[in-house]
């Protein structure tokens, strides 16, 4: 969405892709931190929570703790107010505990490796 909404070539069409994120009862912003972000990215999610603060919901899932999206969207002037704006009247939830996809790739990895000794085992020759 913040690259989309970077490579939009004129005030027009951000204002009206910005109006258009802003419209939704809840928008789901998945994975802020997964990567690193620009000055600009940084200015245009804060444009998009200052449109829908205090009006609409707004999700947002990040595997990085508040304290850290400095390094997120490093030298952003806004990180501050971007993070007061989304944490207030929020519910912040905390997940901890091993990821589900490394459970799950062990997991699996664990059946591949008792398939493979089970085929041994039963190629031995007695």
């Amino acid at each position: 969405m913040l690259g989309e909404l970077a490579a939009l070539d004129s005030d027009s069409a951000l204002r009206r892709r910005l109006h258009r994120y802003a419209a939704p009862d809840v928008l789901v912003i998945d994975e802020v931190g997964y990567l690193s972000y620009s000055n600009r990215h940084a200015d245009l999610l804060f444009e998009l929570v200052s449109r829908r603060y205090g009006a609409t919901s707004t999700v947002v899932t990040t595997n990085r703790p508040f304290a850290e999206w400095s390094e997120v969207f490093p030298n952003a002037a806004c990180v501050v107010s971007l993070v007061d704006r989304l944490v207030h009247r929020a519910e912040v939830i905390a997940i901890e505990g091993e990821s589900y996809r490394v459970k799950e790739a062990r997991e699996r990895a664990d059946q591949r490796a008792k398939k493979r000794s089970a085929a041994r085992a039963e190629r031995k020759p007695s």
